[in-house]
């Protein structure tokens, strides 16, 4: 019996002989087993170097993304709850309101509980300015943040906006951890991204993923004048991560973790981020402004200019936006706009249609002046409008 193992496992290691010396395959060419491949790479024919660690780069982010905790005084929420009850028609059915049932009792007492939570925040200078969620912050009449080293201290809100659900806030301190910002414009679908926040208040988390999509413009944000252009990724971002960093191989700041589309309130797979090119923006106007409460309008109503339309105004140019109206006011109507103007190119940009203007205009803020070239019975003139806050 013995003989006849020894046999058939000599015959065996022979034919593997012979098949390797018939395909022209050595030893070095077998896949190891994990345990025993050379780091850092697959081992295989190629010698494909294997994908990168993010070690460097989580080191960079995890130092400057702090924890956020948010809480509404009783007196924020009794003003809240007064506000809202202003608002709402009175009727035997406001008798039976549901936020009676679950924010107070049925004489109103204790309408609204205070509002609390925790989220995300990204160090973006060494003397403690930080950019969150406004969604994090916006309610919240008390915010503590705690550094990676485990420093607590209490944030001023500096100032939100809405409309793209950004804040700023401020701690008193000196010498602090910063992420760089790289140019959100330059990530490219496929990337490596890394995502650092507090996701659940577990500290210092970091996921990675690739960019998805670039773009995204999901209604997320409930404001007329919203702006919005995510970053998708499918890097890992629960809540808690709201308002921290999505940063590249780099360490360099991409984006501000925002929101996930999920069917159940946990990671599904997909989460967006507002670019850091938008956010370095919004960032600046309300250092320099505070709450951004109101957004710029040009006061145009119109059509994107096609063949019908050149036809039936006899308009020269082949793309452009027609100019129906000038709202009384606005900042067209004062910079010198008029109905039939063929608007072409704003501060060198050309302007296909109404995307293109609305490109230009969610970067724009009052005071700015645009120089707008308009077609005008055939011929281009060139307008300096001075932009005001939207009525």
């Amino acid at each position: 019996m013995r003989n006849l193992i020894t046999s058939l496992s000599a015959g065996f290691l022979g034919g593997v002989v012979v098949v390797l010396a018939f395909l022209g395959l050595s030893s070095k060419d077998i896949i190891h087993p994990t345990n025993s491949a050379p780091s850092g790479k697959f081992v295989n024919s190629t010698n494909v170097v294997a994908p990168f660690d993010f070690v460097t780069a989580s080191k960079k982010a995890t130092n400057a993304v702090v924890h956020i905790y948010a809480e509404e005084s009783n007196a924020l929420a009794q003003q809240r709850a007064q506000e809202r009850r202003s608002r709402r028609p009175r009727g035997i059915e406001d008798f039976f309101n549901m936020d009676d049932f679950f924010g107070g009792d049925l004489f109103g007492r204790n309408f609204y509980r205070p509002k609390n939570g925790t989220g995300s925040g990204v160090i973006f200078s060494e003397d403690g300015y930080i950019v969150t969620n406004n969604h994090v912050v916006g309610f919240a009449d008390y915010i503590e943040v705690t550094l990676h080293d485990g420093r607590k201290m209490e944030a001023k809100r500096i100032g939100t906006d809405p409309s793209t659900d950004l804040a700023v806030l401020k701690i008193e301190a000196s010498d602090l951890s910063t992420l760089a910002f790289a140019n959100s414009d330059n990530t490219q679908v496929g990337e490596w991204a890394i995502a650092v926040g507090n996701p659940f208040d577990l500290t210092s988390t970091v996921t990675a993923g690739i960019i998805s999509a670039k773009g995204r413009d999901l209604n997320l944000i409930k404001d007329a004048a919203s702006i919005e252009e995510f970053i998708q990724t499918d890097a890992a971002v629960n809540p808690g991560n709201s308002g921290g960093a999505l940063v590249n191989t780099e360490g360099a700041l991409i984006g501000i973790n925002t929101a996930i589309a999920t069917p159940t309130g946990v990671y599904a797979g997909y989460s967006f981020a507002i670019p850091s090119n938008l956010v370095g923006r919004i960032v600046k106007d309300i250092i320099e402004h505070g709450n951004i409460d109101r957004r710029v309008s040009l006061g145009i109503g119109g059509y994107n200019v096609d063949e019908d339309l050149r036809n039936d105004y006899s308009i020269d140019v082949t793309e452009g936006i027609y100019v129906d109206e000038v709202e009384r006011g606005s900042a067209a109507q004062y910079g010198g706009i008029m109905p039939g103007d063929v608007i072409t190119n704003v501060n060198d940009k050309s302007i296909s249609n109404f995307s293109d203007l609305e490109d230009v205009m969610k970067y724009s803020k009052a005071g700015d002046v645009l120089n707008v070239d308009v077609n005008r019975n055939g011929a281009t003139k060139t307008i300096q409008v001075k932009l005001r806050r939207s009525m």
